[in-house]
């Protein structure tokens, strides 16, 4: 154990911010998961406690492993990487899988271990990554759009139109992070506003093909208007029950909470352990829990930035808030889905909220970020940032 410590590098901050949620998450998560025993009926609470403790195990080793990638390897890993994801993309698409009459092609299993694997969470990182190497190719160069069509957007777009229909505000997210890395890559914003008038224009034609042809996406754009239009509806229907709920738990949670594994709303409010789950710690640990799990996210923004900015190359600085802001974006997201502030979404609190892939794509996010972090990685970007991606990944493999 010691030399596993000893090999540890990186930021030591976002090590410690990283491994206190994850211990955290046990708490919620056992509490949470009574849900799913006795209202669901699956599995028992400690089967569930020991999945997590395993998911998150694997979770570690992940960060471990890529934390000890050198930064540029990810240039052209992301080369290699960015048509099998678009192939899992497909694949998963593909499938027509449908919960309750909705599209939910979100998953597929892997075999043998018989784990599910929702591929949008990877294509997400994978095509971070693959935007932070272009724009840091293009850096201080004059580019024009039809330049960057080919090598830019279209990934993008193929990405974001096979996450969409089953999955809309991850799409979303995936969107506007990459206008966001974009903007902060130097990309010309004449060109940004012209993309976010094409994704307008695109999620429109969708809507209206989907409305015209309902078999083509069973449901799917139902949901999201009716998601909307609860949120925007100022009384309370059945559609707005998960909310209602998640509002309750919050209240009744107080300055202090009732304790550790104490919540009432765990046992009527669904996903309480994924989607809902600051819901239930707001109310096990008051206001001032809610609060503190929030500044730890802060901390891991302000780190990240930081790393961000220590970073001499390009490509690391862009790698960094590529992949490392939507963990944050993220964390926000279900926030404020729980008190209201946004409709309802579906995104986990990630390190806290149980589940498989969604914590290891997360994993494998902070491991890319300490992986840049690493002091040595400062001085051996100076001298690789303006190589060929493909000519390094050949060497050094």
């Amino acid at each position: 154990m010691l030399d596993f410590i000893k090999n540890i590098e990186g930021d030591k901050t976002i090590w410690a911010v990283v491994s206190l949620l994850a211990l955290f998450s046990f708490l919620p998560v056992y509490s949470a998961s009574s849900n799913l025993v006795y209202v669901v009926g699956n599995g028992t609470t400690g089967g569930h406690l020991v999945k997590h403790a395993f998911l998150l195990f694997l979770g570690f080793g992940i960060i471990y492993g890529v934390h000890k990638i050198p930064v540029h390897f990810f240039k052209g890993l992301s080369l290699i990487a960015m048509p099998i994801v678009l192939v899992l993309l497909i694949f998963t698409l593909a499938q027509g899988t449908t919960i309750d009459g909705a599209n939910a092609s979100r998953w597929i299993r892997i075999p043998l271990v018989g784990i599910t694997f929702q591929t949008s969470n990877l294509a997400a990182v994978v095509l971070m990554i693959y935007v932070a190497r272009y724009l840091s190719k293009i850096k201080d160069k004059v580019v024009t759009f039809q330049e960057s069509i080919l090598p830019l957007w279209i990934p993008v777009f193929l990405v974001v139109v096979l996450v969409l229909p089953a999955n809309f505000s991850t799409a979303a997210i995936i969107f506007s992070m990459v206008l966001l890395l974009c903007f902060l890559g130097g990309y010309p914003i004449k060109y940004i506003l012209g993309i976010v008038g094409v994704g307008i224009l695109s999620l429109t034609l969708f809507i209206l093909t989907a409305k015209a042809v309902p078999d083509l996406f069973p449901n799917r754009v139902d949901t999201w208007i009716s998601r909307i239009e609860s949120f925007a509806n100022p009384e309370d229907t059945e559609a707005d029950y998960q909310i209602e709920r998640a509002k309750i738990a919050i209240a009744s949670g107080g300055v202090i909470g009732k304790g550790a594994g104490k919540s009432v709303q765990k046992n009527f409010l669904p996903q309480s352990s994924s989607d809902f789950i600051y819901a239930i710690i707001v109310e096990e640990y008051g206001l001032l829990g809610g609060f503190v799990l929030m500044f730890f996210y802060l901390l891991l923004l302000f780190r990240i930035v930081v790393v961000a900015n220590g970073n001499h190359s390009v490509f690391g600085k862009l790698l960094v808030l590529g992949v490392g802001l939507p963990i944050v974006f993220q964390a926000m997201i279900n926030m404020a889905v729980a008190v209201e502030l946004f409709p309802v979404t579906g995104q986990t609190l990630p390190l806290i909220s149980s589940g498989g892939t969604s914590s290891w794509m997360t994993c494998l996010a902070i491991g890319i970020v300490l992986s840049a972090s690493r002091k040595y990685e400062v001085q051996e970007n100076k001298n690789v940032d303006e190589a060929n991606p493909l000519e390094i990944l050949s060497g050094q493999l």
